[in-house]
């Protein structure tokens, strides 16, 4: 070995090979250094620069107060948005604490819980709806249960209760976690539901006998999910059912992947179990999905899987397959030139690229875009190389909030979202990309505080400027948007002069999140706001209230008020 080595020292004195060796490794890695920085950077846009006192309007009484200002740095940005699993038929039995401990914290006989691989989370994925009494003899929510006396929070509760397809999670003795689909009991005084949570001092769960109840909103978006089929709900026979899910099958030994697996083969997005015949076919204007039956008219035990539930002749169990409903997927750019330039105007981490997503697939249209964003491009958003003027897409994304900015828009959409969550979305994609998170020592460290102070007097002005200086404004909630889409969109697409069709919107319901969207903001374990926060954000979300009630709108949702 020794002389191995010798002899290839000698050869790189006596031939210039190190040299050369050395200059092919400099170009290299120069090179490679050169491409990532072309390929890898994203472009940030200079928004309006700061000036005092924006916003300023007539009979608005806390605008002299607040002091608002502008002056930030906006960069393109992405929404915020694993399985979860359908109801299958109920059991009233208590699950024990051991097999708690052990993790299980389902029945271990079901197959949609054995079939679990993973877990998927949303901001806004539960609502408080209050104090309940409950006791050992007739317990408030009846389905599954698990304890947790050293570790147990109110997240970690919504959870297990959200994975398993219940509607409610509800927290007793602050360590005892209950889910279920029905509420079966009478208020209590809210003081009765303030024991701490084992695991959250600073957050309460329940009461001796007293349940905090939270109602799932993934559950009521319909995003519960049964293997690779998504839950969509209970539903009444539609009146001409052979016309509106065009295909049947009978099945003696039905079960929910049975009906599933052959609407997927037969490429319907649809499968609807109507006891021991499957159902397959589209959403349409006579099967609409939009009125939601009581889930226990469906609860009738699978001939094939004694655990799951198969609907009935009147009542039907509707999934959602993994075929994709192309009604609403082609897009193009305008044939024409735009008669108006219509703005999709948002604060950073509102749900803008979300939004032009529906407002693509509702009119078969290109979005454009104020910026560029490259990524946003290779997700197929093809309207973002174009020139904002060029006229052939039918709305741009912009968060700017200057009167000049503004004015160059014939019309706009703004959208709204509750600060507290585009905040830590907007925070999340500053600190850690698209699709990425915020470290914790970002929201522990100086940058968080920096960042609200900030950014909240900013999603404060953006509403008021828009409000002020647009020329014909539709204002729409992004929690509207999300809890009630087909009418939201509706109102958004009248806007910009397409006669919309049903079907397609049908269609969007199912195609609504697309395939750029956030898996969820990861929930901290802790509140990043400080009191002091919440003291200036909620001086900011009465601005804006007061701001839209005075152009005879509706003011901002309840929600966006802390409890």
């Amino acid at each position: 070995m020794a002389k191995l080595l010798v002899k290839l020292q000698r050869y790189f004195r006596r031939k210039p090979v190190r040299f050369f060796t050395l200059l092919a490794l400099y170009l290299a890695a120069g090179s490679l250094v050169f491409l990532h920085s072309g390929f890898a950077g994203e472009p940030t846009v200079t928004g309006t620069q700061r000036g005092p006192g924006a916003g300023e309007g007539p009979g608005l009484p806390y605008l002299g107060v607040m002091q608002l200002s502008r002056g930030f740095k906006a960069a393109a940005t992405m929404p915020d948005g694993g399985r979860r699993h359908g109801p299958r038929f109920k059991s009233t039995s208590k699950e024990p604490a051991e097999r708690a401990k052990a993790g299980d914290y389902g029945s271990t006989r079901s197959r949609a819980l054995r079939a679990r691989s993973g877990r998927e989370k949303e901001d806004d994925r539960a609502r408080y709806i209050g104090c309940y009494v409950d006791n050992t003899r007739r317990r408030t929510l009846r389905g599954v249960s698990f304890f947790d006396y050293k570790k147990m929070t109110v997240f970690r509760c919504q959870d297990n209760c959200a994975e398993r397809g219940y509607l409610y999670a509800g927290l007793e003795f602050g360590a005892e976690c209950y889910c279920g689909h029905k509420i079966q009991a009478s208020n209590a005084s809210e003081s009765e539901c303030n024991m701490a949570c084992k695991g959250e001092r600073s957050n309460t769960c329940g009461g001796i006998n007293r349940l905090s109840i939270y109602r799932l909103e993934l559950a009521q978006e319909s995003a519960r999910r049964y293997g690779s089929a998504i839950f969509r709900g209970c539903f009444r026979r539609p009146d001409n059912v052979s016309i509106a899910l065009p295909v049947s099958q009978l099945m003696l030994n039905m079960s929910v992947d049975k009906c599933v697996d052959f609407c997927t083969e037969k490429e319907y997005p649809l499968s609807a179990l109507a006891g021991i015949t499957c159902h397959c076919g589209f959403p349409t204007t006579l099967f609409t999905l939009h009125e939601r039956e009581d889930e226990q008219l469906c609860a009738q035990k699978c001939a094939g899987e004694e655990f799951e539930s198969c609907g009935t002749s009147e009542f039907l169990l509707v999934y959602q397959t993994q075929v994709q409903d192309n009604r609403c997927m082609d897009r193009r750019f305008l044939p024409t030139h735009a008669k108006q330039l219509v703005a999709l105007a948002s604060f950073p981490g509102a749900g803008n690229t979300w939004a032009r997503h529906l407002i693509e697939l509702a009119t078969g249209f290109y979005t454009g875009s104020y910026y560029f964003d490259g990524s946003l491009y290779n997700k197929g958003f093809k309207g973002e190389r174009d020139h904002w003027r060029s006229g052939r897409t039918i709305c741009i994304k912009t968060h700017e909030s200057g009167q000049k900015e503004i004015e160059s828009f014939d019309a706009a959409i703004l959208l709204i979202r509750n600060p507290y969550k585009a905040l830590m979305a907007e925070f999340n994609r500053k600190y850690g990309g698209h699709i990425g998170f915020a470290a914790h020592a970002h929201w522990k460290g100086k940058e968080w505080p920096e960042f609200v102070a900030n950014y909240a007097p900013w999603w404060a002005t953006h509403t008021l400027d828009w409000l002020r200086y647009g020329k014909k404004v539709l204002v729409v909630h992004f929690e509207d948007l999300k809890r009630d889409l087909f009418v939201q969109l509706q109102r958004m697409v009248g806007l910009l002069g397409i006669a919309a069709c049903e079907d397609r919107l049908l269609c969007v319901e199912g195609q609504k999140d697309g395939n750029f969207k956030r898996s969820g903001l990861r929930k901290l374990e802790y509140d990043p706001y400080t009191p002091e926060m919440r003291k200036m954000i909620s001086g900011y979300i009465k601005t804006v209230d007061t701001a839209l009630k005075l152009r005879n709108l509706s003011g901002v949702p309840d929600d966006y008020y802390p409890r």
